[in-house]
């Protein structure tokens, strides 16, 4: 029997994040900075969600993902 493991694969780690519930419904998803540059890298995962036509800011070490191609506004 081969022991679990809790690394999951770049291409499955954004598979997963952008098949979501949240993020299928044109919702928004966050995920730490430090997060996504150890598991997929920030090159990549900002070239994922232009090539989705979605949205990001960085805020307070998070990722915050508008899926969906509306504008984003800074109200405050």
């Amino acid at each position: 029997m081969q022991p679990m493991t809790n690394h999951m694969s770049p291409d499955r780690w954004m598979t997963q994040m952008f098949s979501a519930r949240t993020a299928a419904e044109g919702g928004i998803v966050r995920r730490r900075v430090s997060d996504v540059e150890r598991l997929v890298g920030r090159e990549r995962f900002v070239r994922e969600v232009k090539r989705r036509g979605y949205r990001a800011i960085e805020n307070g070490g998070h990722f915050i993902v508008f899926c969906n191609a509306e504008p984003v506004k800074i109200v405050v």
